[in-house]
């Protein structure tokens, strides 16, 4: 697989970009600091540090948001990292609410996707409420693996104003927590949205994520051919279209929602 990472200046030189970046879009805003949804990954860890760094800790409010699939370990983890940084941050449980959802739609329970996505757009609202009864803005966690594959859900991750790490790929993520002083453990956690029970990212996907960074790299965001991406990569011709379909499907989750065009006179 490709290496992705960046030189040790180039390291420095991302990050203090991004810490600008963040500070910048607050003031932009006119707004007093920023929400952040914490849920002990590496994606919300690099960013709880990059934001503390920007804004100061004093700007910067944590929501921690289990749901019953969420584990015990994830949630001790998202409260480490605010307890790390000194930050304030609030532990909600947002299961009552997706509760009252499943139970308006009768027979909807065992839709795993639907109850999944209404969990991540839930934890969206939440991270808003406080946001505007603060007078804050909401950071995103994407990564730029996740942006360019679709693997967010439409208005519940993504409902966000900025996204600090997104034209990251997930291997420099990992490499900025590092960086960063974010403890090892939590810079190489395996990757999961939680939306379900035993839910990770790679065992959704298919592919582990330094193969997904590296096609995204060579093929998507680069000009290489299916058939040369393989052959760069050793990968199977099948890995290499699975991350072009994905791709090619979730076009509609980075584009604003469409409009007819006006009548021809």
């Amino acid at each position: 697989m490709l290496d992705l990472r960046f030189s040790d200046a180039e390291l420095r030189e991302r990050r203090d970009h991004i810490e600008t970046f963040i500070g910048d879009v607050v003031d932009d805003a006119g707004a007093d600091g920023a929400v952040l949804g914490l849920s002990g990954g590496v994606d919300s860890t690099t960013t709880a540090y990059l934001a503390a760094n920007a804004l100061g800790t004093e700007n910067l409010r944590g929501l921690v948001l289990p749901a019953k699939v969420s584990s015990d370990a994830n949630m001790s983890d998202a409260e480490r990292v605010a307890d790390d940084l000194g930050i304030q941050y609030d532990v909600v449980e947002i299961e009552p609410l997706v509760d009252g959802i499943v139970e308006a739609i009768p027979g909807s329970e065992g839709d795993k996707t639907a109850v999944g996505n209404a969990r991540a757009r839930l934890r969206g609202v939440m991270n808003y409420y406080v946001a505007n009864e603060e007078n804050r803005i909401v950071l995103g966690t994407g990564n730029r693996a996740e942006a360019l594959t679709g693997y967010y859900t439409k208005y519940g991750d993504q409902a966000v104003d900025c996204n600090p790490i997104g034209n990251l790929y997930k291997q420099q993520v990992r490499q900025l927590a590092k960086h960063l002083g974010a403890p090892e453990e939590l810079a190489e956690k395996e990757a999961t949205a939680e939306l379900w029970e035993d839910q990770t990212d790679e065992g959704e996907i298919g592919l582990d994520y330094d193969t997904i960074d590296s096609i995204l790299a060579l093929h998507v965001d680069g000009d290489l051919s299916p058939a040369a991406t393989e052959r760069a990569l050793d990968v199977d011709r099948d890995a290499v279209t699975k991350v072009r379909e994905l791709y090619e499907r979730s076009k509609h989750k980075r584009a604003m929602p469409p409009a007819p065009t006006d009548p021809t006179p």
